[in-house]
């Protein structure tokens, strides 16, 4: 049964929707804190995230007439968008939050370009590489092998540069597992994948990582410096992450009870980077692993979705877009439970914040539309 893609199709559209309600609620109970002795009703994040999440919703039933010919064809120029929003981060519309140039505000109006960008590039590297492979049917050997690649490469390096650029490392690292699932899923040789990723890793490690520090002072929290709680509770890089491991202990294994949490008055990101720890102590040990069974039901869905679509095309976009939602939720997830540093990464349809759902419900619409086209699902809904 979990490899029926039939299955998959009616659990990819499930899971969405349990994780965007769960979202919705959990969004609320977490903002309450904040908001109180404002001027803001506790009823305004909630609002704005349900205009968000009608936002994405539109888009998703959008994407359902939109032929998966179109989203090829015209993926080249969505992603020019993107690249181009980008860049406005690190001009003076850019605005920074939490030590990442990843915003860019008009007015009243405030949105992360990074979202689109992953977008993107599940749409538009699939596309490149399959036409990189129609073009260069002459087999090659050795390094020669790595040239057919080199022009979708430097062009997702430099959307890769622009996020690096904006000192964003977790959005850079999902946009890193974005594209290497795409060009090994291509046939690009592995051998000299590793060797380019071995080079660039340590540059980025050595200029981006150990060259801030903040960053770096993250990583040694994490790996020792909070590691007992007398350490943690005299320094204040721990702050976030003490107050994590505080809600996910004392919620237990059903939970204190929506609404009931102590320390989302206490956490920053509450409703956005750490609501996974709010998760945690409201419902429970039991709620926690309900998001996480949804998780790993959406990832599989599409992983199994994409094994068996006789498109090569949507296979690699299902890939993408499963690759994204998944190693985002667990990067987020890990870092709550703090086997990683903290990174700045929104729980995918669950964490506050419109670019984010907006594009998360976009991605999972194009998802959803490209399922129908399995030969298996088409035939079953021929028949209903």
């Amino acid at each position: 049964m979990i490899f029926n893609p039939v299955y998959s199709y009616w659990a990819l559209g499930a899971s969405t929707v349990f994780l965007t309600v769960i979202g919705l609620v959990m969004v609320f109970s977490s903002s309450t804190a904040k908001l109180v002795g404002t001027n803001q009703s506790i009823w305004a994040t909630l609002a704005r995230q349900g205009v968000f999440a009608v936002l994405g919703y539109a888009a998703f039933v959008a994407v359902q007439v939109v032929k998966p010919s179109i989203i090829e064809k015209n993926s080249r120029y969505f992603l020019g968008i993107a690249i181009g929003l980008q860049a406005l981060t690190l001009s003076g519309l850019g605005s920074s939050a939490g030590g990442n140039a990843g915003w860019i505000v008009v007015g009243p109006l405030r949105f992360q370009p990074a979202e689109i960008l992953k977008f993107a590039l599940c749409i538009w590297l699939p596309a490149a590489l399959l036409n990189m492979k129609k073009a260069n049917r002459t087999p090659l050997k050795g390094i020669k092998q790595v040239i057919p690649y080199l022009g979708p490469a430097l062009i997702f390096v430099l959307a890769l540069g622009l996020v690096i650029l904006g000192k964003d490392v977790g959005t850079a690292m999902i946009v890193v597992i974005i594209g290497v699932s795409a060009f090994f899923v291509a046939g690009f040789p592995v051998r000299y994948m590793t060797i380019a990723g071995s080079f660039f890793a340590f540059l980025f490690f050595m200029i981006f990582i150990r060259g801030s520090a903040n960053r770096w002072a993250r990583i040694q929290a994490t790996y020792g410096g909070c590691s007992t709680r007398e350490a943690a509770q005299s320094k204040a890089i721990c702050f976030q992450a003490l107050h994590g491991d505080y809600a996910l202990a004392t919620g237990g294994i059903t939970g204190v009870g929506l609404g009931n949490s102590r320390e989302k008055s206490y956490l920053p990101a509450q409703d956005n980077d750490y609501i996974f720890a709010i998760i945690g102590e409201e419902i429970g040990f039991i709620g926690a692993l309900v998001v996480i069974v949804l998780i790993m039901v959406m990832a599989w869905s599409l992983i199994n979705l994409s094994m068996r679509h006789q498109d090569m095309y949507m296979q690699m976009v299902l890939l993408c877009f499963g690759v994204w939602f998944a190693a985002q939720s667990f990067i987020n997830i890990f870092v709550v439970l703090g086997v990683l540093p903290v990174m700045g990464l929104p729980l995918p349809f669950i964490s506050s914040g419109g670019s984010a759902l907006i594009m998360c419900l976009a991605g999972a619409g194009v998802c959803f539309k490209m399922a129908r086209e399995q030969e298996d699902v088409r035939a079953s809904r021929g028949r209903g």
